[in-house]
C-alpha cells in the first residue's frame, strides 16, 4: 500500500480504536497508525539519537532543523506555523536517546501542511547552507563593551537556566552513575560547559548519521484519510529520500569513508566508569575522577556506586539528594508499571509508609519519587529535598532497612490496591496535558525504540491492570520492593551540596583565557560573524520564500464547535451549575466557597488550609486511612484557592476556596462523603497534626522556591499584577511572594505559633465552609449526579452573612527578586481597563502577531531568551514576559519598542489571515472535560455569557490590519507606566540600568 507493508492490525481498546503497524519497504521507515474517531489528529516522526557527549548536539539540531528547509526556505517555518496554522500542538522534543517532532490539528488539510513542513525540515534542513543557524540556536561568541567575550545562543541560554536547577543536576548525576559508558551518562540537552565545544562540522555529521529514513519512526493518529497520508509520505518524502541517502552512502563508500550508521543504544556497556578514589589521589587527580576500565564477561560489578557529593553554586534551600534504582528493561512493561504503583503506595503522600518513616526520622523536609521510563532501562528515583546532614549518604541503607521492616510484617496490600486504582483512573481519564495523539507517540517510542515488536506495548493497560491485581494477591509487590531496594544490582546515590558564591564557572574561565589570546583580527572576525548573524536575523523573508509555505485562509475555518450546555439547578440543596460535558464514565464535582467572609489579613491561612486538608487525621479516619480511601475511591481530591474578576469591573474581585474531586461512576457517592469529612472533621490541634502541618509547610516552601527559579515569568507576572489591580493584591496574599514571606516567617516561628495556627485554621474553616457561601459545579451522568446529592455534600451550616474582606489598594513597587538562577524572567505591563480601553477579539490577533513575529525575533532569536510573549486578556491584564532570558535592559527596551512595531503593522493579506486562522484555532481547540468544566465556571463567576465566546471569535475573523494598528496606543500607554517585575540572577540584576529595587528572595 503506497510502498508500505502492513505487518499487523489489531484492536486497541485503550484508545477506542485500532493499531496498524507497517514498514516502508524502500526507505525502512517504521509506521504506526492509531486509528480512531478523534478529530484532533496528529503526526509525529522520531529518530533514535543517543548522544556520546554533553554538547547537546541533538537538542541543538532539534531547534535548528525547524529554521528553514529546501522546500520552505524561510527563516522560521516553525514560527510561521505557530502564526498561521490551526495546530493544536506544534513542538519538538529531545529525550535522552531520541528526538521527536509531533504536530496535531483538527483540520486534516492543516495536518498535511504541518507534515509537509516538518518532514522537509528534518530531512532537508537549511543547516548545510547557513552556518548562522548553528550559531543562533547553539552557540557563538560575542564581544562585550569592556573587551571581554560571552557566549550566546538559544540552547546555550536554555540549558543555563535548566541546569540552574539543582534537581535537574541531581537527576543527571544519578542517571550518569547508573549507566556509565552509555548514552545515558550524558546530558542530552547539553551543558553550558560543553555546548561551546561543539563544532559546526560535528553538528552536521550527527544530522547526516541519525536523520535517516531507516532510523525513523512515524506515528499517525486519529480520524484521518490513511490512504492519502501513506501516498503523501511515500511519494513526497520516503521514496525520493531513500534514493538520495543511498546515493550519498555509495559516494562515501567509493571515497573509502566509513558509512554513517546511526549509533545503537547501549544500555549495558562492556566498559564501565568505576570510581577509584585512592588511585586517583596517587595519580594527582580528584577523588571525584573516574577511570574507564574494561569489565570482563561474568565479572560482577559492585552492587552500588559509591555515593557522590557534587557542589553547586546555589541557595542552601536547593540542597537535595537521591538514590536511583534500575527497575529492569523497557520490555518489562508490567514490572515498570508495578514499580510506579509501588512508589505511589510507599511514598505518594506524607502518610505513605516509607515517606512517613523518613519524615518522622527528620531525614529531609520532603521526599519525592518517580519512575523515569523513557529509556532502555527504566529506573526509580527517591529524592530528598533539604536533607539532614549525612542523610544523602545513608539514604540507600535507610530505604533498604525500612523496606525489610515493612515486608517483614506491615506491608499493606490494601494501600497498593488503592494505588493501582489511582493509576488506572488516570489512564482512563486520558488527560495528558497535550493532544492524545502526541502523548501516545511519546509513550509508543518509549518501548518501540528498543524493540520493533513493542510499538503498542506502552499504550496497553487493560490486561496489565488485571494482571497486577492478580500479582498483588500472590505477594509480587512485596518481592518487588525487596528486589528494588534491598537486592538491586544497579543502584546509585548522589547529593547536591550548595556552596553559594563559590562558583566553578569553567565557561567564564575559558572565555577569559580566550579573550586574552584574541588578536585584532580575531576580534574583527567575531564582530563580523555576529554582524552577519544579525543581518540574517533581521532580513525579512522574500515574498517568494513566504509563498512556499502551505497556508489555510479564513475561508478554510470551519464553523465554531458547539459548546456543551450549562444549566443552573435551583432544586438542589446548594446552588449547582450542571455541565453537559461528555466525561467518559468519570464524574467531576467542584465546590466553590466565597471568601468574602474572611478578613484580608487571614487569607494566608486560607492557603495553609488548602495545603493541609486531606493530610491530617479526621474524627473518623487517620491521615493514612484517609489517604488510602482517597487513592482507592477517587481520581483526585484537591483543595485550592482561585480569584475571579467580574466582567468590566476592576474592583469586583471574587476569591473562592475550591474543593475538587473526581471519581469513576461506580464511586460517585464518594465525591460527597470524603471531601465533606475532610472539610468539617479535620483535626488541626493534636500533637500529631502539629508535626504533620510543619512537614506540609516546609514542602510547600520548597515548591514555591522551585517556581521562583524555574517558572519565574509566571511569578513575575503575578507579582506585577498586584502593582495595579486588587485581584493581583489578593492573589499575592494567597500565594507567590506575599504568601511565601508569610510561610517563611511561620516556619521560623513555628514552635511559638503552632497553637495559634491550629486555632486560626479552625476559625477560617468555619468562615469558609458554609452552604450559603457555596456553589457546586458538577459534570457526569444523571446517575452520578443523583448519587452525589444522595450522599449529602452539604456542610449543614450557614454563615453569619458578614463581609470581612477589605482589599488594600495596589501600588507599583518595581522589584527585582534575586533567586538561584543563571538567567532572568522579566515582566512588564498594565491593566487595559485602567486605560479605558475596551476588549475585543482583535487583541488576540495582536497578541499572536507580537509574540510570534516581533518579540520572537527580537528577544528570542537576537537576544537568546528561551521564551517570550505578550498577552492581553479579556480580564484586562496586559503583560510582556520573557523566559530564561540572559538580558534585562535589552529585553525591556524591546518591550518598549513593541508599540512602534504594532503601529506600523502592515502584513500581507496571507500573513494577516494566518494570524487570524491560528487565533481561531486557539479558541476552537478541543479541551479535556476537567478543563472545560473549569473554563465554564470561570465564565459563570465573571458574568461572561457563553455567546460571548462566539462573538469574540467573529471579531477575530473580522480583524483588519488597521484594527491591530489601533491597539498600538494602548500598548504604548501600558509600557509607559513602567511597572516592572523581574526574578533572576543577582549579577544580571545588579548590572542592569533599570530602576528596580533589588531584593534577595531565596538563599
Amino acid at each position: 500500500m503506497h510502498g508500505f507493508t502492513i505487518t499487523s492490525r489489531e484492536a486497541l481498546p485503550e484508545i477506542d480504536g485500532t493499531a496498524i503497524e507497517g514498514v516502508h519497504e524502500k526507505s525502512g521507515a517504521r509506521l504506526l497508525f492509531l486509528q480512531n474517531d478523534d478529530n484532533n489528529k496528529s503526526f509525529a516522526i522520531g529518530f533514535r539519537t543517543p548522544p556520546r557527549d554533553d554538547t547537546g548536539v541533538f537538542h541543538i539540531l532539534e531547534h535548528s532543523v525547524l529554521c528553514g528547509s529546501d522546500r520552505f526556505p524561510v527563516k522560521e517555518p516553525f514560527v510561521d506555523l505557530l502564526k498561521s496554522s490551526m495546530q493544536t500542538f506544534l513542538n519538538a522534543m529531545t529525550f535522552a536517546d531520541k528526538t521527536l517532532y509531533p504536530v496535531a490539528s483538527t483540520n486534516e488539510q492543516d495536518l498535511f501542511n504541518l507534515m509537509d513542513v516538518y518532514l522537509d525540515a528534518v530531512f532537508h534542513p537549511n543547516i548545510y547552507n547557513k552556518r548562522q543557524i548553528f550559531e543562533q540556536e547553539g552557540w557563538h561568541y560575542e564581544l562585550t563593551d569592556d573587551g571581554g567575550l560571552v557566549y550566546n545562543g538559544v540552547v546555550y541560554n536554555e540549558m543555563k537556566g535548566a541546569l540552574s536547577d539543582a534537581n535537574d543536576v541531581l537527576y543527571d548525576k544519578i542517571q550518569a552513575l547508573l549507566f556509565p559508558g552509555t548514552c545515558y551518562a550524558f546530558e542530552s540537552g547539553g551543558t553550558p560547559e560543553a555546548i561551546p565545544t561543539l563544532t559546526y562540522e560535528n553538528y552536521l555529521d550527527e544530522h547526516r548519521r541519525h536523520y535517516r529514513t531507516d532510523n525513523s519512526y512515524i506515528i499517525l493518529y486519529g480520524n484521518l484519510d490513511i490512504d492519502r497520508a501513506l501516498a503523501f509520505l511515500d511519494e513526497r518524502y520516503l521514496t525520493p529520500i531513500a534514493d538520495e541517502q543511498r546515493e550519498r552512502d555509495d559516494a562515501r563508500a567509493a571515497e573509502g569513508l566509513e558509512a554513517l550508521v546511526p549509533r545503537e543504544i547501549e544500555a549495558d556497556a562492556s566498559q564501565r566508569f568505576v570510581s577509584m578514589p585512592q588511585l586517583s589521589d596517587r595519580c594527582g587527580g580528584s577523588r571525584d575522577d573516574s577511570l574507564t576500565v574494561a569489565v570482563p564477561d561474568g565479572f560482577n560489578l559492585p552492587a552500588r556506586v559509591a555515593h557522590v557529593r557534587q557542589t553547586m553554586d546555589t541557595a542552601p534551600e536547593n540542597a537535595c539528594a537521591a538514590c536511583g534504582y534500575v527497575i529492569g528493561t523497557a520490555s518489562e512493561r508490567v514490572r515498570s508499571m508495578a514499580a510506579e504503583i509501588l512508589l505511589d503506595a510507599l511514598f505518594g503522600s506524607n502518610e505513605a509508609p516509607l515517606k512517613r518513616a523518613l519524615l518522622d526520622a527528620g531525614v529531609a523536609h520532603d521526599v519525592r519519587t518517580y519512575v523515569s521510563d523513557a529509556l532502555a532501562n527504566p529506573f526509580a528515583l527517591v529524592q530528598l529535598q533539604m536533607p539532614a546532614e549525612g542523610a544523602g549518604e545513608r539514604l540507600c541503607d535507610l530505604l533498604a532497612e525500612e523496606v525489610r521492616k515493612l515486608v517483614g510484617g506491615n506491608f499493606d496490600r490494601e494501600l497498593v490496591e488503592a494505588a493501582i486504582s489511582h493509576a488506572e483512573f488516570h489512564m482512563r481519564e486520558h488527560d495528558f496535558g497535550m493532544s492524545d495523539g502526541v502523548a501516545y507517540a511519546v509513550l509508543s517510542l518509549s518501548g518501540w525504540l528498543y524493540d520493533d515488536s513493542a510499538a503498542t506495548a506502552n499504550l496497553r493497560y487493560e490486561k496489565e491492570f488485571a494482571e497486577l491485581r492478580e500479582l498483588l494477591a500472590d505477594g509480587y509487590f512485596e518481592q518487588l520492593a525487596v528486589e528494588l531496594f534491598c537486592e538491586n544490582g544497579q543502584v546509585a546515590s548522589a547529593e547536591i551540596v550548595p556552596t553559594p558564591g563559590h562558583s566553578n564557572d569553567e565557561a567564564r574561565e575559558r572565555l577569559a583565557e580566550k579573550a586574552q589570546t584574541l588578536t585584532d583580527d580575531d576580534r574583527a572576525r567575531i564582530a563580523a560573524e555576529v554582524e552577519l548573524l544579525r543581518e540574517l536575523q533581521e532580513a525579512p523573508d522574500s515574498p517568494e520564500a513566504q509563498a512556499t509555505l502551505p497556508r489555510l485562509s479564513v475561508a478554510d475555518i470551519d464553523d465554531a464547535p458547539e459548546e456543551p450546555r450549562v444549566d443552573l439547578d435551583w432544586k438542589t440543596p446548594i446552588t449547582c451549575v450542571r455541565h453537559s460535558v461528555q466525561t467518559r464514565g468519570i464524574a467531576y464535582a467542584y465546590r466553590y466557597f466565597d471568601l468574602d467572609g474572611v478578613p484580608f489579613e487571614d487569607l494566608p491561612y486560607v492557603s495553609v488550609l488548602s495545603n493541609v486538608l486531606g493530610k491530617l487525621d479526621t474524627a473518623r479516619h487517620t491521615a493514612a486511612e484517609l489517604d488510602t480511601l482517597a487513592q482507592g475511591k477517587l481520581g483526585n481530591m484537591t483543595f485550592f484557592s482561585d480569584v475571579f474578576e467580574r466582567k468590566g469591573a476592576i474592583g469586583q474581585v471574587c476569591p473562592k476556596f475550591v474543593v475538587s474531586a473526581s471519581a469513576l461512576s461506580k464511586n460517585a457517592q464518594w465525591l460527597s462523603r470524603l471531601p465533606r469529612e475532610v472539610m468539617l472533621e479535620t483535626d488541626f490541634a493534636s500533637e500529631t497534626s502539629r508535626a504533620k502541618i510543619l512537614d506540609v509547610l516546609k514542602q510547600r516552601k520548597i515548591v514555591i522556591e522551585h517556581a521562583f527559579s524555574n517558572s519565574g515569568h509566571s511569578c513575575a507576572s503575578a507579582r506585577l499584577k498586584s502593582y495595579y489591580t486588587q485581584a493581583g493584591v489578593v492573589r499575592e496574599q494567597l500565594g507567590n511572594v506575599g504568601f511565601y514571606r508569610f510561610l517563611c516567617e511561620l516556619i521560623e516561628q513555628y514552635d511559638e505559633r503552632a497553637d495559634d495556627l491550629a486555632e486560626n485554621l479552625e476559625r477560617v474553616a468555619g468562615l469558609v465552609f458554609c452552604d450559603d457561601r457555596c456553589t457546586v459545579s458538577f459534570a457526569g451522568s444523571d446517575a452520578d449526579y443523583d448519587a452525589f446529592w444522595l450522599s449529602g455534600p452539604g456542610c449543614n451550616r450557614k454563615s453569619d452573612g458578614e463581609t470581612r474582606l477589605v482589599i488594600p489598594e495596589s501600588k507599583v513597587l518595581n522589584e527585582a527578586f534575586v533567586v538561584p538562577s543563571d538567567v532572568c524572567y522579566v515582566a512588564t505591563g498594565w491593566d487595559r481597563r485602567l486605560l479605558d480601553v475596551p476588549y475585543s477579539g482583535t487583541w488576540s490577533v495582536a497578541s499572536r502577531a507580537l509574540s510570534y513575529d516581533y518579540l520572537w525575533n527580537e528577544v528570542r532569536v537576537k537576544g537568546g531568551a528561551y521564551g517570550v510573549g505578550f498577552q492581553s486578556l479579556r480580564s484586562g491584564n496586559m503583560r510582556f514576559y520573557s523566559y530564561r532570558d540572559p538580558h534585562l535592559d535589552d529585553t525591556l527596551a524591546r518591550f518598549d519598542a513593541a508599540s512602534d512595531w504594532l503601529s506600523s503593522f502592515e502584513p500581507s493579506q496571507e500573513a494577516l489571515e494566518g494570524f487570524i486562522v491560528a487565533t481561531v484555532a486557539g479558541i476552537d481547540a478541543p479541551v479535556k472535560p476537567r478543563e472545560l468544566v473549569r473554563r465554564q465556571m470561570g465564565d459563570f463567576f465573571t458574568l461572561h455569557k457563553p455567546e460571548e465566546r462566539t462573538e469574540r471569535r467573529r471579531e477575530v475573523i473580522a480583524t483588519t490590519a488597521a484594527d491591530v494598528r489601533e491597539l498600538a496606543g494602548a500598548v504604548r500607554a501600558a509600557t509607559d507606566k513602567r511597572a516592572i517585575c523581574v526574578f533572576g540572577n543577582r549579577e544580571i540584576l545588579q548590572g542592569a540600568k533599570a530602576d528596580l529595587k533589588i531584593i534577595p528572595l531565596v538563599g
